[in-house]
């Protein structure tokens, strides 16, 4: 694929966003808003924190994103009974006209970020249209399936961005000028704003400016697989051809990218540092975690380096011996993937050194927050690898040329929360 992607496909179709009628929570039936909200389900990762959002209201979200009876099939059947039993009640209520939505979030260290809901065209990577920047797990991508084929929704959405500062983003400014269709702020400080967009001239600017552009997946590569599994099973045209995300468009708000780290589980520190001996140049470090995550990030400016964590200390892991390189790394790969601090975890550290396999849950946790992944690896006895965050233009750059990260590479944010606005493929 050239640097353009696929210029033919990209002018033939581009962004297809329509609008949906939005299934939304009624204030009047829940304790708040923002007990209702959820992080995505691939955040919620932590047992305590489960049953923290479960306690905070019996409607809270995350008993359809994950929910918790005891066999996968129960679990579906038990979240289609829970949506189907809260459209009955009205907890759940569809907005009157179809609409895209303006979402806000903005946190008190002056972070905002502005976007638009919609459903948009499933297409596949070789379109050059929806970019996507990593691997998937099959059986996370069978497991997210089978509960969108049960409920027959679309949960949350998926995080795209592209750059325009085009129509769109005049449409977004203006739209919030005006009262919105709710508030709230999160427990993690963050205020959330939606407006719905049912103007026709607003909706056919936006899709017009859209036609012409290409989007990377910044957060939801399982569910966009997802869309496109469940895409295939049905006869076009039909609801499935389409899937709900949120576009923003980074040329007017740029995203944080920070890093996923991993938590080894049965693998104690000192095993894992005796396995990397005379492989790495490995540094103890008796400093608080902030000190250690100031050394990775400039252990990275000059190569490869990681943070082991869990018996009490840091251990920082730079200047891979270039020999064990060689030999571990594919080598028919663009320079910029072999270099990848993702890539010399799984292709090295994991497969070679350690003999971890990637996609086991029974060996290895993807965890989104810091202080979480070393806190468990020190209460459970194993070893959490800390990453620095890969550059935005690095994910991009090999995105355009067709080339998928490790999977787990990258943490783009803020993400939208869940629970906003639903929806069902019926309405």
């Amino acid at each position: 694929m050239n640097t353009a992607g696929h210029p033919e496909a990209t002018q033939r179709r581009g962004l297809e966003l329509i609008p949906f009628r939005g299934l939304r929570y009624d204030p009047d039936r829940v304790g708040s808003l923002a007990s209702v909200t959820s992080p995505p389900y691939d955040v919620v990762v932590r047992p305590d924190g489960l049953h923290h959002l479960q306690s905070a209201d019996p409607h809270n979200i995350v008993r359809l994103i994950l929910p918790q009876a005891g066999t996968p099939s129960a679990r579906t059947e038990q979240a289609a009974d829970t949506l189907r039993r809260w459209l009955d009640e009205g907890i759940l209520t569809a907005d009157a006209e179809p609409g895209l939505y303006v979402y806000e979030q903005r946190d008190g260290d002056g972070m905002l970020q502005r976007g638009v809901i919609g459903t948009l065209r499933v297409s596949e990577p070789s379109e050059g249209v929806v970019l996507p920047h990593e691997d998937v797990m099959p059986p996370v991508v069978a497991d997210r399936a089978a509960l969108m084929r049960a409920t027959r929704a679309n949960l949350e959405p998926l995080l795209l961005t592209y750059r325009g500062d085009g129509a769109a983003a005049e449409v977004v400014e203006r739209t919030v000028e005006k009262p919105p269709l709710l508030v709230t702020t999160t427990e993690d400080g963050f205020r959330h704003r939606l407006w719905s967009i049912t103007d026709p001239a607003d909706l056919s600017r936006v899709q017009t400016d859209l036609a012409g552009r290409q989007a990377l997946i910044a957060d939801g590569h399982h569910r966009w697989a997802t869309y496109l599994r469940l895409r295939a099973e049905h006869a076009s045209p039909s609801p499935w051809d389409y899937g709900l995300v949120l576009l923003v468009d980074t040329a007017r708000y740029p995203l944080r990218v920070r890093a996923i780290h991993r938590l080894l589980h049965g693998l104690p520190v000192s095993d894992a540092l005796r396995a990397v001996e005379g492989l790495f140049r490995v540094r103890r470090l008796d400093v608080p975690l902030a000190g250690a995550l100031t050394a990775l990030a400039e252990a990275s400016r000059a190569g490869n380096s990681f943070l082991l964590a869990g018996d009490g200390a840091f251990h920082l892991l730079d200047r891979p011996d270039p020999d064990l390189l060689a030999r571990t790394i594919p080598g028919d790969r663009p320079a910029a993937w072999r270099s990848l601090d993702a890539t010399v975890l799984h292709a090295t550290l994991l497969e070679h050194v350690w003999r971890i396999p990637e996609d086991s849950p029974a060996h290895i946790a993807y965890i989104h927050d810091t202080a979480a992944t070393v806190e468990k690896a020190e209460r459970d006895g194993g070893t959490a690898v800390l990453m620095h965050p890969v550059r935005e233009e690095v994910v991009r750059d090999l995105a355009r040329q067709g080339v998928t990260m490790p999977r787990k590479s990258t943490s783009f944010g803020p993400k939208p929360a869940s629970g906003l606005v639903l929806r069902a493929l019926e309405i």
